[in-house]
């Protein structure tokens, strides 16, 4: 099991899972959940190494490692630590 940490608040998920429900359910915004429009950027603080690489979608707004889309992002296992 993953974990993923949103603001001192921790939630398991099973390895490999995308984040985007949990992300919301905090409060987050969605608007597109394709990537295109960037609403729901997030900012890795820790772990960004257990997180899937950027996709197509991420590079061509700017993203980094550090700054993602919460929509495009599945937790490979171990612990994230992110803020919005």
């Amino acid at each position: 099991m993953a974990r993923l940490i949103i603001d001192d608040k921790e939630y398991e998920l099973p390895d490999n899972a995308r984040i985007d429900a949990v992300c919301e359910k905090t409060g987050i915004p969605f608007s597109c959940n394709s990537g295109v429009c960037g609403t729901c950027q997030i900012e890795v603080l820790e772990g960004e190494d257990n997180l899937n690489g950027l996709n197509e979608e991420e590079n061509d707004l700017g993203m980094d490692r550090r700054h993602r889309l919460s929509c495009q992002c599945r937790i490979k296992g171990g612990t994230v630590k992110i803020t919005y």
